[in-house]
C-alpha cells in the first residue's frame, strides 16, 4: 500500500505546524520519514506552488516527494497518479481533507483517509515509538518574571563606552 498525502492540507492539522513556516514542508517531510520507517509503509508527498526552477520528484530517505509546479496543482497531480496506477489504484491510500480529492479518488478505486484521521495514526506511530513531533516537544510559555526580566535587557541603556584615560 502506497499513501499518497496532500502535503499542504496535511500540515495545518500537525502540532506544531504551520503553513506560514519558512520550513513547514522540510518537517513535514522529516515527521513522514520517521512514519514511514516506523510503520514500513511507501509515502508520496505533494506540494503546491513550487520556486521557480524547483518543480519535480526526488526522494527524502524513503519518501518521495512531488513540488508541483504553478502550471498544475498538487490535487490534479494527485488525480492523475490514481489514474497512472490503473487497476492497482486500490492499492493507493489517499490522505486529504479536500472533498474533491476524496470524490476523486474513491471514483477512481483509491482509499481515502481524511488528514484529521491520518495525524491521529501518526501520533500513534510516533508514540508508539517514543518519537515526538518536532518542535512540538519541550515548549513552554515565559513566567511574567522572564518576560519582564527580556523588556529590562532590551530596553536599557547600553554600558558607558570605557575611558580613554585608563
Amino acid at each position: 500500500m502506497v499513501t499518497i498525502v496532500d502535503g499542504h492540507n496535511l500540515i495545518p492539522k500537525i502540532r506544531g505546524l504551520s503553513l506560514s513556516q519558512l520550513d513547514d514542508e522540510s518537517r513535514l517531510i522529516e515527521i513522514l520519514q520517521n512514519y514511514s520507517r516506523l510503520r514500513r509503509k511507501k509515502v508520496e508527498i505533494f506540494f503546491d506552488r513550487a520556486a521557480v526552477g524547483r518543480a519535480g520528484s526526488y526522494m527524502a530517505g524513503t519518501i518521495r516527494v512531488t513540488h508541483v509546479s504553478e502550471k498544475t496543482t498538487a490535487d490534479e497531480e494527485i488525480i492523475q497518479r490514481i489514474r497512472n496506477a490503473g487497476k492497482r489504484a486500490s492499492e493507493l491510500l489517499v490522505i486529504s481533507s479536500d472533498h474533491h480529492i476524496q470524490t476523486q479518488a474513491r471514483n477512481l478505486g483509491a482509499k481515502v483517509l481524511s488528514s484529521d484521521q491520518f495525524v491521529l495514526e501518526l501520533y500513534a506511530a510516533l508514540n508508539d515509538s517514543g518519537s515526538s513531533v518536532p518542535d512540538a516537544k519541550n515548549e513552554r510559555s515565559l513566567t511574567a518574571e522572564e518576560i519582564q526580566e527580556w523588556i529590562t535587557l532590551f530596553s536599557s541603556k547600553p554600558p558607558k563606552k570605557y575611558s580613554d584615560k585608563d
